[in-house]
């Protein structure tokens, strides 16, 4: 695992909440190349005294070179915490959604999922709209994708891409449906008090 150290005095904004880790903040990150390489790794964050203060997803390509995932050294990063935190997201904002509109479901590090946003629409028939806008989810797509899957009763899950976002974080652009079937180009999306035409795989809203 990456061990990710922070320069003296700049774990204070991590200690105080801030989830990122900016490339200024750290001193060095020792690890294998090929872990260092990869976008969402794993890795231990400590202070430059070498105690320990979070476990992040590093990413040497990202701008925010680091997301924090927990603060506490006996939570692990795995798919249960991945199944926990959807489970939570859907939990606290899935129940009496309007099915005609497209409603958030995880909204990244609120969520404790960086980097992930998620919007449904249709309910359980209808299709979830995925963001994968950070190699800390990018990497634990397929657990995500499966607890969604359970968490909601839908069947359907598309992986919405933004170019810009995806390569300044290193991550291909493959747009497609992860799951079941792919929403239709067109349909009927609640916005404020009327309905819009859009396509909800890449949110254009078309000309009335």
């Amino acid at each position: 695992m990456l061990i990710i150290t922070i320069k003296q005095g700049k774990e204070k904004s991590l200690l105080s909440g801030d989830p990122w880790i900016y490339p200024s903040a750290i001193e060095k990150v020792d690890g294998k190349p090929q872990e260092r390489n990869r976008p969402g790794a794993t890795a231990i964050v400590q202070s430059s005294a070498r105690q320990f203060l979070a476990r992040a997803a590093y990413n040497a390509k990202s701008q925010i070179a680091a997301r924090v995932w927990t603060l506490r050294e006996d939570e692990p990063v795995d798919h249960a915490m991945m199944k926990r935190r959807v489970q939570a997201a859907v939990a606290a904002r899935g129940q009496g959604l309007d099915p005609q509109a497209l409603a958030t479901l995880v909204d990244g590090d609120k969520d404790g999922l960086p980097g992930l946003v998620v919007q449904a629409y249709g309910g359980q028939a209808g299709y979830l709209v995925c963001q994968f806008n950070a190699g800390a989810v990018e990497l634990w797509k397929v657990p995500i994708v499966q607890a969604l899957l359970a968490a909601t009763g839908c069947a359907n899950v598309y992986e919405r891409c933004d170019p810009l976002v995806r390569k300044g974080e290193g991550l291909l652009v493959k747009p497609g449906a992860l799951a079941g079937d792919e929403p239709p180009q067109r349909l009927m999306v609640r916005a404020g008090r009327g309905l819009v035409p859009m396509d909800i795989r890449t949110g254009f809203v078309y000309p009335k």
